[in-house]
C-alpha cells in the first residue's frame, strides 16, 4: 500500500480524513469537523494541531509528536490502541478512555479532568497533569515523573509503579491493588482508603487521616509530615523516619518511628496486642 502523506494542510468538515491507513500527516491543522481520524490505523502524526472533537477515535498504531489538542478536542482519544505521544500539549479534558497501550513522554495536560479513565497497558514520562479523576480504573501502569495537581487520583487502578513524582493529591489511591510508589512525594487528605497491597518507599508523606482501611500497607524509609490520625484500621508495616503527629487504631502489624507525638488504641475498636509499637526515642 502506498504511504499516503499530507503537509501543510487546513482540514475541515466531519471525518475528513475517516479510515487513514498508512497515513502521515506534518504541520496539519483539523478543525470545524468531527472524529477527522476515526477508524485510522498506522498513523504518523508530526506538528499537528486538533482544535475539534473526537479526532482519535478507534485507532490503531498512532505516533503523535511535537502537536497540540487544544479545548475543543474534548474526549478527543477513545477506544483506541497503541498510541504514542511524545511533547504534546493537550487543553482538551477527558481525554484517553478505555484505551490500550499509551505511551506519554513530555505531555502537558492543562485540564485532565477525567482522563485516562479504563485504560490498561500505559507508560508515562515526563508528564505534567492538572485535573481531578486522573487514571480511575485503569491498570497497568507506569509512571516516572509525574507531576500532579488534582484530588481522586488513581481511584480504583491495579498494578501500577510510581517513581520520582510530586503528588498534590487528595483522596489518592482509593480502592487501587498493588500500588508501589517510590522517591515520590504526596501531599492530600486520606490517601490511600480502602486500597490493598500500597507501598511506599523512601518517599514524603502529608495526610490528614491518611492509610486507613487499607489491606496491607507497606511504609519503607518514609517521612510523614503533618499527618495525623494515621494508620486507623489498616494493616501496616511501616518504617518511619522521624517522628509521626499521631496514630489511631491500627488493626495489625508493626510501626516504627523515632517519636509519636499521640498513640490511640481503643480496646473496644480493635485488639492493641496485634500491632507492635517501636519509638527509637
Amino acid at each position: 500500500m502506498e504511504k499516503q502523506i499530507v503537509k501543510d494542510a487546513v482540514l475541515t468538515g466531519e471525518r475528513a480524513l475517516f479510515a487513514s491507513h498508512g497515513l502521515r500527516a506534518e504541520r496539519c491543522v483539523f478543525e470545524d469537523g468531527e472524529s477527522p481520524l476515526k477508524e485510522s490505523s498506522d498513523l504518523s502524526l508530526e506538528q499537528c494541531l486538533f482544535r475539534w472533537k473526537y479526532p482519535l477515535w478507534y485507532c490503531k498504531n498512532v505516533e503523535l509528536a511535537h502537536s497540540a489538542l487544544y479545548t475543543m478536542a474534548r474526549a478527543g482519544i477513545w477506544y483506541t490502541e497503541n498510541i504514542s505521544l511524545s511533547d504534546v500539549q493537550i487543553e482538551a479534558p477527558k481525554n484517553f478512555r478505555r484505551c490500550r497501550g499509551v505511551k506519554l513522554t513530555d505531555v502537558s495536560f492543562s485540564d485532565a479532568a477525567e482522563t485516562l479513565w479504563s485504560c490498561r497497558d500505559i507508560e508515562m514520562k515526563n508528564v505534567l497533569a492538572k485535573g481531578d479523576y486522573l487514571l480511575m480504573n485503569s491498570e497497568n501502569i507506569d509512571v516516572d515523573r509525574l507531576t500532579l495537581y488534582g484530588n481522586y487520583s488513581f481511584d480504583g487502578t491495579k498494578n501500577v509503579h510510581i517513581r520520582h513524582s510530586r503528588l498534590l493529591t487528595k483522596d489518592a489511591f482509593w480502592n487501587s491493588e498493588n500500588v508501589t510508589v517510590e522517591d515520590s512525594f504526596i501531599s492530600g487528605e486520606y490517601l490511600g482508603w480502602n486500597a490493598k497491597n500500597l507501598t511506599l518507599i523512601n518517599c514524603t508523606v502529608e495526610s490528614l487521616q491518611g492509610m486507613c482501611y487499607i489491606e496491607h500497607l507497606v511504609m519503607k524509609n518514609c517521612r510523614l509530615i503533618n499527618t495525623t490520625l494515621a494508620f486507623e484500621y489498616s494493616s501496616v508495616d511501616a518504617e518511619i523516619e522521624g517522628k509521626i503527629d499521631s496514630v489511631m487504631n491500627p488493626t495489625s502489624g508493626r510501626i516504627t518511628a523515632d517519636h509519636i507525638d499521640q498513640l490511640i488504641l481503643e480496646p473496644n475498636r480493635i485488639d492493641p496486642k496485634k500491632t507492635t509499637i517501636i519509638c527509637k526515642n
